[in-house]
């Protein structure tokens, strides 16, 4: 039987300032952003920015390795994180978006302690945000946040 489970890591700075600015600055392309004031795609504004970056889907039963993925080209660059965390009023978040199937087995959702070390120097939050799947009488999913 193969594992119906997923997940998919990512780092994100959300708030006020420019994300031309930190792709500038930090050298690194973003999977996506938006600055606050554009639209979105029900023709509302979006009234903060957002930079993200690092997207991993490679799934992993040890999500830690998802995560190491995610932040590894920012390693290197906590000082310019550190930067623009003090010139901006933004939040940095590691997000873990695990989608556990019922009756497979649960993924480790525990950082390691480098992952620790890099959020805790940065002001990153962990957030983790579990999907559960059921699989109905055909076989297809069925999910619920929790």
């Amino acid at each position: 039987m193969t594992n119906k489970n997923s997940c998919y890591t990512y780092f994100r700075i959300v708030g006020d300032f420019d994300p031309h600015k930190v792709t500038q600055l930090l050298n690194l392309t973003p999977d996506e952003y938006w600055s606050a004031g554009d639209f979105r795609k029900n023709g509302t504004r979006y009234d903060f920015s957002s930079w993200k970056y690092g997207t991993c889907s490679e799934y992993d039963v040890d999500t830690s390795e998802q995560m190491r993925k995610t932040i590894s080209g920012l390693l290197d660059k906590i000082d310019l994180l550190k930067k623009i965390r003090n010139e901006n009023d933004v939040s940095f978040v590691l997000e873990v978006v695990p989608t556990v199937c019922v009756g497979e087995s649960m993924p480790c959702l525990a950082p390691s302690l480098d992952i620790i070390d890099f959020c805790h120097l940065t002001r990153t939050e962990i957030d983790i945000d579990i999907d559960m799947s059921f699989l109905t009488r055909k076989g297809k999913k069925r999910k619920e946040s929790t």
